[in-house]
């Protein structure tokens, strides 16, 4: 048994509990307790411990933690020098990249990023606002908002910089969006001295795998079926596949095994098809993880 230990950020708050949903698909399951930030998790050589989303790069960058999940956002925010393992397309609410946006209530005269010199813009991204308005040639008064960013326009700031995933919280305070900031996606990010380090990066590489493997997997699902030798090329036609179906020799050689990879959404309409141009035995399965 390695004596080696793997110390791992597992975001707190909203993406917890959906990444320990993720974890326990790949195969790590993670328990957490009301009264302790280090969750226990059923693998001898990973350690893991809370830390907010937006903290996560700093104490990845630092040495203090080997690995953790936090935003792309938070790095760039936090300008914290680490390594990007890899991309997780999940999020408390959607599969879609999270955007950070410039806001102003619908009323309001500002109509660009212009119009903002000299303005007050709160927002929990002061690094990332700050750059923004760099880049524009802008200078304004960037505070740093504890919460409730929607509610401070018009009268404790003129603009917003404020992240959302579906813009209803948006719409519901009668904010309009003037502009993108950034778009992010959760990933999974190491220590760069660290992940030179060959257990450590194996050990990275491995839980990395396992993790995009079941968000690959979503969404899809398994399909086999006998076809006459006559009908295959018909039935393969129809197929919508992930990738070349396979075909398996059967006991009688005139019929064929053919097994894939297909979008959920598509069965309802394939079988049907696929049953018309001669696929007998057509078997829909789940699968729980693609690894290419």
């Amino acid at each position: 048994m390695s004596e080696r230990i793997l110390k791992l950020g597992i975001p707190a708050g909203s993406l917890q509990e959906s990444t320990a949903e993720l974890f326990k698909r790949a195969g790590y399951n993670i328990k957490f307790s009301s009264r302790s930030y280090f969750p226990t998790v059923d693998d001898v050589e990973i350690e893991c411990m809370l830390i907010r989303a937006q903290e996560m790069a700093r104490y990845v960058a630092n040495g203090i933690l080997d690995a953790g999940i936090t935003g792309h956002d938070w790095v760039v925010e936090t300008n914290a020098n680490v390594h990007e393992v890899c991309e997780l397309l999940f999020s408390k609410v959607s599969r879609r990249p999270v955007r950070w946006v410039l806001c102003v209530p619908e009323d309001s005269p500002i109509k660009s990023v212009q119009d903002l010199q000299g303005k007050r813009i709160a927002t929990e991204a002061v690094g990332l606002t700050t750059s923004y308005l760099a880049k524009h040639g802008v200078t304004a008064e960037v505070e740093f908002s504890w919460g409730a960013t929607e509610v401070k326009p018009p009268k404790l700031a003129d603009a917003i910089v404020e992240v959302t995933e579906t813009g209803s919280s948006l719409r519901a305070n009668n904010l309009r969006i003037l502009d993108e900031v950034i778009q992010s996606t959760t990933r999974f990010i190491a220590n760069p001295v660290a992940y030179k380090d060959q257990w450590v990066k194996s050990k990275v590489d491995n839980i990395a795998l396992m993790l995009q493997s079941c968000l690959e997997a979503e969404g899809k699902v398994g399909l086999m079926m006998n076809v006459h030798r006559d009908k295959l090329d018909a039935v393969l036609a129809i197929l919508p596949a992930l990738q070349t179906p396979t075909v398996s020799h059967l006991s009688d050689p005139d019929w064929v095994a053919v097994n894939t990879i297909v979008e959920e959404n598509l069965v309802r309409t394939a079988v049907p098809q696929l049953k018309l141009a001669g696929a007998r035995g057509i078997v829909e399965y789940p699968i729980s993880k693609i690894i290419d």
